[in-house]
């Protein structure tokens, strides 16, 4: 269950700094890049904390899904990731852009 209802307007730095106090993994997603039809700008973030709760909202549908599923991931290597989504992709309709868009997403492990 979600701590925080994504794209609620929370401060999710502020929440990424409170998980982090209270000792759990927390994994940072930023939109780095968005060509075409995209749900959330530039700058937009999501944070994962190890057991999946998440924070704010980086896209729409099933690409925050796919955002914490590849954070753990991130979490569990320590090595950040550059995810890509489109129109291209195979997973284009799986995700949830198939009205065209490509973002650019930037996951990282916060120590």
């Amino acid at each position: 269950m979600n701590d925080i209802v994504p794209g609620s307007g929370d401060d999710v730095l502020a929440t990424a700094a409170k998980w982090k106090e209270e000792g759990r993994e927390v994994a940072l997603a930023t939109v780095v890049t968005t060509w075409g039809s995209s749900p959330r700008p530039v700058g937009s973030q999501l944070a994962v904390d190890g057991e999946g709760n998440f924070s704010g909202s980086v896209s729409a549908g099933c690409v925050e899904s796919a955002v914490v599923e590849a954070a753990s991931e991130v979490l569990a290597e320590g090595k950040a990731k550059l995810l890509e989504f489109g129109i291209a992709d195979d997973q284009a309709w799986e995700v949830g852009l198939s009205c065209g868009g490509n973002i650019k997403i930037y996951l990282e492990k916060v120590e």
